[in-house]
């Protein structure tokens, strides 16, 4: 028996004959589009629920009992492979790592079918077409900077989508913010839509739970350098934290700052940062355990040129000492 739920969701009964059976087993008998490994994986990934709860692969269930699961976005199909020059920073039969510029769109959408990072990775890792999401494990936003995770395979997409939920894939962010906090602290505030602009999110009750952590690494005029450590990945989850607490991201349209840069600034300096083209927000590192091999890697990514130059004029032409890095693994 199969009720009405929302796209992408599938809901199904256990008929007499299959009572007493394991749940993957019995979602392979229901389903017999899906593999008992992808049911399995779904399973584990918290996507189905028996009778509201979730549950495991082995768990038995009864006749009657009433199964919801959610299937993953079908693979990226549609999507036309493009030759592009991707500036990749790791990548072996499991995963890619990927150094992405500012203002490139990560996913094709309305307004940006073509010219995307998933056009560009289905070019160059074909095998990618077979995936959810074109193997993407997050996002950045177009005109954030820095690395981002693709998955080469099923059972890494499945590990590495479990890692991210688990929190197990450190993400370092690096951030210039207008004003000047006391100190670093931590931000805990629900992320939900906004009640009038459908572009923006907004920390609203009801909302997803949202943890955003930061330090001061640097001090300017009217200016703070922060490092940011997500806890969760909610949308534009940056964003919206720094600019909820009064100290949005230099260069952002979106969620801009309260309060205005101030005084004391050089009027070069205060012409640099007022015209700065993007949000000023770069994924500088990225920590994992690798879903295979179970080895440590992580890496690092250089600033890019704008926002270094920007660094540079702030501290009046000295040298950006420690701000990029390479990357490396075990």
């Amino acid at each position: 028996m199969v009720g009405a739920v929302p796209a992408g969701s599938q809901r199904v009964e256990v008929p007499e004959a299959l009572a007493g059976q394991r749940l993957d087993r019995v979602l392979a008998a229901l389903c017999p589009g899906h593999s008992r490994t992808r049911l399995a994986a779904l399973i584990r990934r918290g996507q189905v629920q028996v009778s509201g709860r979730p549950s495991t692969p082995d768990d038995r269930v009864d006749a009657g009992q009433r199964i919801e699961i959610r299937f993953d976005p079908p693979p990226e199909i549609g999507i036309r492979p493009e030759p592009m020059a991707l500036p990749i920073a790791f990548e072996d039969e499991d995963l890619i790592v990927v150094d992405k510029p500012p203002g490139l769109v990560v996913h094709p959408g309305a307004g940006h079918a073509q010219g995307t990072l998933i056009n560009g990775l289905l070019d160059r890792y074909p095998e990618l077409a077979r995936l959810p999401r074109a193997g993407l494990v997050h996002r950045l936003d177009k005109d954030t900077s820095g690395l981002l995770i693709v998955a080469r395979s099923e059972p890494a997409h499945t590990a590495l989508t479990r890692m991210l939920a688990r929190r197990e894939i450190q993400r370092t962010y690096v951030a210039l913010i207008v004003g000047q906090p006391v100190s670093g602290q931590r931000i805990e505030a629900p992320i939900g839509r906004h009640p009038r602009n459908r572009l923006k999110k907004a920390v609203a009750m009801g909302g997803k739970p949202a943890d955003t952590e930061f330090r001061i690494l640097e001090r300017f005029p009217g200016l703070s350098w922060i490092e940011v450590h997500l806890g969760t990945g909610r949308t534009h989850q940056i964003r919206v934290h720094l600019a909820h607490i009064g100290h949005g991201l230099v260069g952002d349209p979106l969620y801009p700052a309260r309060t205005g840069l101030g005084p004391g600034i050089d009027p070069g300096v205060r012409d640099a940062v007022q015209s700065f083209p993007r949000q000023a927000l770069h994924a500088i590192r990225l920590e994992l355990t690798h879903p295979r091999t179970h080895a440590r890697y992580s890496w690092s990514a250089p600033l890019p040129g704008d926002l270094e130059g920007l660094l540079v004029r702030l501290r009046g032409g000295r040298d950006a000492e420690g701000s990029g890095g390479g990357h490396h693994g075990p």
